[in-house]
C-alpha cells in the first residue's frame, strides 16, 4: 500500500461546502467524474442533465435529452464526448459539449419486436414493434391501416384502409411490389390493395379462421395464406377468381411460407408439426414433427416439468434457406430449431437466451414454491404501486400479449416472434422478446473437405506453387476446402493468367470459389484484382451459373452485396473528388 493510500485509508473527511443542483422533485440517477478536466456530469430522473465545473461548481450545460430517467452517464476518456443512456426508452446519446453536437443518437424498440425482414441483398433490416415504430418499409400494426414508406425521404406515401374498421395481422407483398395483401383477425378476409394507385383492388373471402399468414409465391401471382380453421389456400390474387387450392389439416394452421424455387411451401400447425406440400400436385410431401424438439423451458404456471408437458409448443414462424436445403423454425419456446430438408432431422437447436428474469428459460423449477393455490411467485405481497422506472399497468401486459398464455405478474415469456433468413445465406435474425438477435456464419476454419484423397494435402499445395502450377494448387486447396490455402492459391496467380485458370475450374469447385471470392472482397484491399477474377469466372461459367442458379443462389447475393457495397464507398468518393477536380479547373481558368 503506497503512501497516499495510507493516507486516504486512514484520513477523515470533512464537509467543506454543499451545493444545490437547483432541480425540484427530481433525483440523481447518473454521475460521472473527468480527474483532467476537472469537470462532473450528472443525470437526473426527469431526463435532464447537466454539466459543472470543479471546484466552483459552475454550471456549463443544462440540458434535457429525454423524457425518462438518465440511467448512465459518462465522459470518453479525454472528456469531449458524453455518453447518455436512458434504459427504459433503449435510448443512447453521444455528445460533444464544446461544439455543442451530436455525435450519436439511437434509440431501440420500446416494447417486443414482433416482425423483421432483409432488404434483397442483405444490406438493410427493417424491424417493427409493439411501440407502433417501424425500420423502415412496411407497417404492420393491430388497426385497420397499411402504411407504406420512402426509403429515401424517409415519409409515408401510402396509407391503406378497408371501407369498414378491420383489425390487420398479416401482411405480404407481391415481388414487384405493387400489390399489397393483408389478412384480418375478425372478418377473416384477404385485403388486396395497389400500391401504384393506393386503392383497394379485391377482397378475398374464403377462411373461416383468422388469416395468421401470408405470403406470395417467388415467381408467379399465387398467394398462399394460413388460417386457424385448418387450412391453407392458394388463391390467384390478380385474376380474382377465388381459392385456386385448399389444403386441409388436422389442427390450426399458423403460419405458411414458400420454398424459394415454389416446388414447395411449409406451415406449421398448433400441435407442433411442419407440414411440406406440392403446390402444383396438391400432394404432401413430408411432416416434421416438431412438438419434442420446440419444448424445452416451463413456465412459473406448470405444474409439470418441462420435459413432461408440450402444452402450447408449437412454430408460430418459418423460414426456409435460398436454396432450400434447410429450414428454420421457432416459436413459444427458448429454441430455435434448424431442420434439414431432404432427411427431415433435427440439425441444431439454438436456445436464444440464458436470461432467468424471463419466464419459460428454466427446464426444472423450484417445486417448494408450488403451492394448492398456485406458485409463490404469482402472490403481488407488494407494498407499493410501481416499481422502480416500470408502471405497473404496462409490466401487467408483457406477460400474455398473445392469446394462450396466462397472466404471470407481468413476467415476460420468452419466445421468437419472427425470424428471416439473409438472402446470402450467411446469417439470420430473430425478433425475440428481448429483442433483435442475428446470428452469423462462424469464419473461422472448419475443415469440410470435398473428393479427399491421400495425395490432397497442404504439403501437396505448398509443392504446386512452389513448381509454378496455380492451377494444380487452386484445385487441390478447394478439395481441401481450407480458406488460407484458397486465398494463397488465389493471390498466387498472375493477373494475365486468370482467364485460363478461371476457366480450368471444374463447375463442382464453382460455389466454393464464388464464396471465397465474396469473402475476399469484403475483406481485402485488392478490389481490381478479385473484381478480375469474379468477371472471368462469369464469362468462362455464364451459362452453367445460370443453369443451376438456384444451387448457387446464396454465394451469388454473397458477391453482389460486396460488389454493392465497394460501388457505394467508390461512388462516393469519386463524386467529391470531380466536384473537386471541377473546381481545381475552374480556378486555374480564373488565373
Amino acid at each position: 500500500m503506497s503512501v497516499k493510500e495510507v493516507y486516504l485509508h486512514n484520513g477523515t473527511w470533512e464537509l467543506l461546502r454543499k451545493d444545490g443542483f437547483m432541480q425540484s422533485q427530481t433525483k440523481l440517477t447518473a454521475f460521472d467524474y473527468h480527474r483532467l478536466l476537472d469537470m462532473v456530469v450528472l443525470g437526473f430522473s426527469n431526463g435532464v442533465f447537466g454539466l459543472y465545473q470543479m471546484p466552483d461548481f459552475v454550471c456549463i450545460h443544462l440540458l434535457s435529452i429525454s423524457g425518462e430517467k438518465i440511467t448512465i452517464a459518462v465522459f470518453n476518456e479525454t472528456g469531449n464526448w458524453l455518453t447518455f443512456g436512458c434504459a427504459k426508452l433503449g435510448q443512447l446519446l453521444v455528445w460533444e459539449w464544446q461544439s455543442e453536437s451530436y455525435i450519436l443518437k439511437q434509440q431501440g424498440h420500446y416494447f417486443d419486436v414482433n416482425c423483421l425482414a432483409f432488404s434483397p441483398y442483405s444490406q438493410l433490416l427493417a424491424t417493427g414493434a409493439d411501440d407502433n415504430k417501424v425500420k423502415v418499409e412496411f407497417s404492420r400494426c393491430f388497426g385497420s391501416y397499411v402504411h407504406a414508406w420512402d426509403l429515401f425521404r424517409y415519409r409515408k406515401f401510402r396509407t391503406f384502409t378497408t371501407p369498414s374498421s378491420r383489425q390487420f395481422v398479416s401482411l405480404a407483398a407481391d415481388q414487384s411490389g405493387e400489390v399489397i395483401c393483408a389478412g384480418t383477425l375478425d372478418s377473416f378476409e384477404i385485403f388486396v390493395c395497389s400500391m401504384k394507385i393506393g386503392c383497394l383492388l379485391d377482397v378475398l373471402s374464403g377462411h373461416e379462421g383468422p388469416v395468421h399468414g401470408l405470403m406470395f409465391s417467388p415467381s408467379n401471382a399465387v398467394l398462399a395464406s394460413s388460417s386457424w380453421d385448418k387450412t391453407v389456400h392458394l388463391w390467384d390474387a390478380f385474376e380474382g377468381k377465388g381459392a385456386v387450392e385448399t389444403f386441409s389439416h388436422t389442427h390450426d394452421v399458423l403460419t405458411v411460407v414458400y420454398r424459394p424455387d415454389r416446388r414447395q411451401f411449409a406451415c406449421s400447425t398448433l400441435d407442433g408439426q411442419i407440414h411440406s406440400w406440392d403446390p402444383i400436385d396438391g400432394l404432401l410431401m413430408y411432416t416434421i414433427e416438431g412438438c419434442r424438439d420446440i419444448a424445452g423451458g416451463g413456465l412459473m404456471t406448470y405444474r409439470r416439468s418441462a420435459a413432461n408437458s408440450t402444452a402450447g409448443k408449437c412454430f408460430t414462424t418459418l423460414c426456409s434457406s435460398a436454396d432450400g436445403s434447410y429450414i428454420l423454425a421457432g416459436g413459444s419456446s427458448k429454441y430455435i430449431c434448424m431442420y434439414d430438408i431432404a432427411d427431415q432431422v433435427l440439425l441444431r437447436r439454438f436456445q436464444i437466451t440464458h436470461n432467468l428474469s424471463l419466464d419459460g428459460v428454466l427446464d426444472f423449477l423450484n417445486s417448494k414454491k408450488m403451492t394448492g393455490a398456485g406458485p409463490l411467485d404469482l402472490i403481488d405481497d407488494d407494498d407499493t404501486d410501481t416499481e422502480e422506472g416500470v408502471d405497473k399497468q404496462v409490466q401487467g401486459k408483457l406477460g400474455y400479449d398473445l392469446p394462450g398464455f396466462m397472466p404471470n405478474r407481468g413476467r415476460p415469456i420468452v419466445r421468437t416472434k419472427y425470424l428471416r433468413i439473409a438472402p446470402t445465406g450467411r446469417s439470420f435474425s430473430v425478433a425475440t422478446t428481448e429483442g433483435v438477435l442475428v446470428y452469423s456464419v462462424d469464419e473461422s476454419f472448419i475443415l469440410d473437405p470435398t473428393n479427399l484423397d491421400i495425395d490432397v494435402t497442404p504439403e501437396a499445395v505448398d509443392e504446386a506453387l512452389n513448381e509454378d502450377q496455380p492451377n494444380r494448387a487452386l484445385i487441390l486447396s478447394l478439395r481441401l476446402n481450407e480458406d488460407s490455402l484458397i486465398k494463397k492459391c488465389i493471390f498466387a496467380v498472375n493477373p494475365l493468367d486468370i482467364p485460363a485458370i478461371a476457366s480450368s475450374v471444374p463447375y463442382r469447385y464453382l460455389q466454393r470459389l464464388i464464396e471465397a471470392l465474396a469473402y475476399l472482397l469484403e475483406s481485402c484491399p485488392h478490389l481490381e484484382f478479385i473484381l478480375r477474377w469474379c468477371q472471368e469466372l462469369c464469362k468462362a461459367h455464364g451459362n452453367s451459373i445460370q443453369q443451376n442458379s438456384r444451387n448457387l443462389l446464396p454465394y451469388l447475393k454473397s458477391l453482389h452485396k460486396a460488389i454493392t457495397r465497394i460501388h457505394q464507398d467508390l461512388a462516393d468518393t469519386c463524386s467529391s473528388n470531380e466536384y473537386l477536380l471541377r473546381y481545381l479547373c475552374s480556378a486555374s481558368n480564373k488565373k
